[in-house]
């Protein structure tokens, strides 16, 4: 706090409040598009229509890479509230 003479009468002014603003509420929506975006980094539809086209099965660690995608994305949903940093790799499974 701090004393001021404004225009001849005393009076206690407060510094301003820091500008703190609310953290944004992060929704499952939100961590389903990160999974989304993992996802596409993976080329998994471009492995689906490989294994779709030529028979072929995908590699084996691209569907286990997705399926680890895909629990990750339910898991950190359940979490009460999701974490603010919920797009950090600690929370979703390691890429080769």
């Amino acid at each position: 706090m701090r004393f001021a003479v404004i225009e001849g009468s005393r009076e206690w002014t407060e510094p301003a409040p820091p500008d703190v603003r609310q953290p944004r509420i992060i929704e499952v929506e939100d961590v389903e598009a990160e999974a989304r975006r993992r996802l596409r980094a993976l080329k998994l539809d471009e492995w689906r229509v490989r294994e779709f086209v030529t028979g072929c099965p995908m590699p084996d660690a691209v569907r286990h890479l997705s399926l680890q995608i895909e629990f990750a994305t339910q898991a950190i949903g359940r979490l009460s509230p999701i974490p603010q940093n919920y797009t950090d790799d600690v929370y979703w499974p390691r890429v080769w």
